[in-house]
């Protein structure tokens, strides 16, 4: 691997864009497939996208972008991790009726526009609170 590539892997914030940009990628096109398949039906079309899509994230993310292994907390990672992207998807599923039925986007526009402010959501919500470790405390002499 290249060095400058290598160096930018070591950023943890470079690596969820990597990460998060493949999500992305992924969760989009199974909006639109599924926004195809069920004739534009698009909080049902949100709902099995961000089911799929979660399930991709949640692995790749604790795997790459936080580098975190072991079973030790999984359990724990992914009910932290989950209980963003339910924070995420209710905004999601308020905001995309009101692009589509007030503003006249087509669902496809509102839910590119949506995922700007869903990726900072998500980097933050996961940096501080799904992927978060304890600091180890200091030994103090007496």
């Amino acid at each position: 691997m290249p060095a400058f590539l290598r160096r930018l892997l070591s950023d943890e914030r470079a690596r969820f864009l990597v990460i998060g940009g493949i999500n992305t990628v992924v969760a989009y096109g199974l909006f639109a497939a599924f926004e195809a398949a069920f004739g534009g039906r698009y909080l049902l079309s949100l709902l099995l996208s961000y089911l799929v899509a979660t399930m991709l994230a949640f692995v790749l993310h604790r795997r790459f972008t936080f580098a975190l292994s072991g079973r030790a907390s999984i359990v724990a990672d992914f009910l932290r991790f989950e209980s963003v992207y339910v924070v995420m998807l209710a905004a999601n599923a308020v905001l995309l009726p009101l692009l589509v039925e007030l503003a006249g986007w087509s669902s496809l526009a509102a839910q590119a526009a949506i995922i700007i402010v869903t990726t900072i959501m998500s980097y933050l919500g996961h940096k501080f609170f799904s992927f978060r470790r304890p600091r180890p405390r200091a030994r103090g002499g007496a």
